[in-house]
């Protein structure tokens, strides 16, 4: 590859991976409610994921995918049902009249809906299906073009953690301070919920 293509690369997936999304939003909610452990649980969750999205596009399974309207939509759809879920399921946490994080989910749990958040992720599916193929060489062999597309994809994956890894501190320690504020937890999660269900929404008119 080319110096150019290389920097041409890596400006884009800046910009590209620092444009906010549901994988950003969803590590910022995790560190404001929960504090930055589970943000930077959050944040390797997502990354897990994105090796995932590394392997398929390596092996050339992302061609099957773009050749399917039909599927990406389907992994659309799935993701902004899968974030109605968690939005729901926050409306349905029992609520107490005393400052309380909001629904504290073990670390577990925290790391396995980052990872199918990012896999049902549209954004994430678009980057990898239609915009890294584009930097590879063009008319390069089989085990050259998986050897470009698995560098670009861990270049993607440590810039995609960096920036991880900055929300996932920003909003702690802006959540130091809505974690402080006397409030229901009930409120808190009605708060959180609306977001979750905001971006439901906003992926499925996307997808429709």
């Amino acid at each position: 590859m080319m110096i150019g293509q290389l920097l041409g690369f890596t400006g884009a997936t800046v910009v590209l991976v620092g444009m906010p999304g549901p994988n950003n939003l969803y590590i910022s909610l995790r560190s404001l409610t929960q504090g930055r452990r589970a943000g930077v649980v959050s944040a390797l969750a997502i990354e897990t994921g994105t090796l995932v999205y590394i392997v398929v596009t390596a092996l050339g399974l992302a061609t099957l995918v773009q050749a399917s309207p039909t599927l990406f939509t389907a992994i659309t759809v799935a993701g902004a049902l899968y974030l109605a879920y968690l939005g729901l399921k926050l409306l349905k946490a029992p609520a107490t009249d005393h400052p309380a994080d909001v629904q504290a989910a073990p670390l577990g749990r925290v790391f396995r809906d980052g990872v199918v958040v990012n896999l049902l992720n549209p954004k994430a599916a678009l980057f990898f299906l239609a915009f890294l193929p584009q930097f590879a060489t063009r008319g390069a062999d089989p085990a050259q073009l998986r050897t470009e597309l698995l560098l670009l994809g861990v270049g993607a994956l440590l810039i995609g953690l960096t920036f991880d890894l900055c929300y996932a501190v920003g909003a702690d320690a802006v959540g130091r301070r809505f974690r402080s504020v006397r409030t229901t937890s009930r409120r808190r999660n009605l708060i959180v919920a609306a977001i979750y269900l905001g971006l439901s929404a906003f992926a499925l008119i996307t997808a429709l």
